[in-house]
């Protein structure tokens, strides 16, 4: 066990920040250590846009869903970026560009940098959450921070200082995700009723928004709904040149 470990395992989300701004040298070094994350084929394939117009933040919580959004806090989207790519190559290929293969490397670049960022701005005594929610309606979001083809937003990186005192969620038990030489279908699963109970109790006991829950409850509901502007994902995706072959 050390320092960075035990911050690691101490993480949790924190959606409510005092009014304290994180100032302009903590971004930028926050930006610094995004930039030396480990990125595929040195591609650097993401870019950071930090939201600091009240409007665009008011327009990008209403997407969220996610009051809070319009709060206190520094609020970063991390992009997937090779329009990069095609405005220096010479001999872009819009066809290798617009690829699965290009996509997900871009977006592994944007995911990892996001984390990155996350346990360097925890380890300065500020508080994250991540807004997957930034993609409800991604075609607006797309609109709203101008982003050209062969971009697309990952994901949201609010950064601040806490103004709340956030429970741990437990996590799955080991053997139900971490598999030897192959995926352990059996094993995925076999603990669910144990783990069950333990979520049960964190949700019924936890100090705000208390209520009945479970995993499978909740991977049920994960399953069976998703908000109706998701459904457009795969054609903002093509509107941005990825995936037309």
């Amino acid at each position: 066990m050390n320092d960075t470990i035990q911050r690691q395992l101490n993480h949790r989300s924190v959606r409510r920040f005092t009014p304290q701004a994180v100032t302009a040298a903590t971004v930028a070094q926050l930006m610094t250590v995004a930039q030396h994350t480990a990125t595929s084929h040195y591609m650097q394939a993401f870019s950071v846009i930090s939201v600091t117009a009240a409007p665009l933040r008011a327009e990008i919580a209403g997407i969220s869903r996610q009051a809070y959004v319009n709060s206190n806090g520094q609020l970063f989207v991390f992009v997937a970026d090779q329009h990069r790519a095609a405005a220096l190559a010479q001999t872009a290929d819009a066809q290798v560009l617009g690829s699965a293969d290009k996509l997900l490397q871009a977006q592994s670049d944007a995911l990892l940098a996001a984390e990155n960022t996350a346990v360097a701005a925890e380890s300065l005594g500020l508080g994250t959450v991540f807004l997957g929610s930034i993609l409800n309606d991604p075609l607006r979001l797309i609109d709203l921070l101008k982003l050209p083809r062969y971009t697309f937003p990952v994901l949201g990186l609010l950064v601040g200082y806490p103004d709340q005192a956030t429970q741990p969620k437990p996590r799955l038990p080991q053997t139900m995700m971490h598999f030897e030489n192959g995926y352990d279908a059996t094993a995925a699963v076999a603990g669910i009723a144990d783990y069950d109970e333990v979520i049960r109790a964190y949700y019924a006991n936890r100090s705000t928004n208390a209520r009945e829950e479970t995993f499978t409850h909740l991977l049920t509901a994960a399953a069976t709904t998703t908000p109706a502007k998701r459904g457009e994902l795969l054609a903002a995706l093509h509107q941005q040149g990825f995936l037309l072959a």
